[in-house]
């Protein structure tokens, strides 16, 4: 298992929270998805078997959530 983090722009409502959180955590190969709300931050635990850090980017980015370099 792999864990890393996205930064994010500011997040403003428990919404969005919810809706990154569940998105990521249905992916084939997550194991968890948190979403650190007070520092705008997604924690991703997953197998690099079944996803890559890119598609999870990539996932959070679709859901309209900028990923911050």
């Amino acid at each position: 298992m792999t864990t890393t983090k996205f930064r994010l722009e500011p997040l403003t409502c428990p919404s969005c929270i919810k809706k990154i959180e569940s998105k990521l955590g249905k992916m084939d190969g997550v194991e968890e998805a948190k979403v650190l709300f007070n520092s705008s931050k997604v924690k991703a635990t997953y197998n690099e078997k079944n996803v890559s850090k890119e598609k999870l980017q990539e996932t959070i980015e679709k859901l309209g959530y900028p990923v911050l370099k």
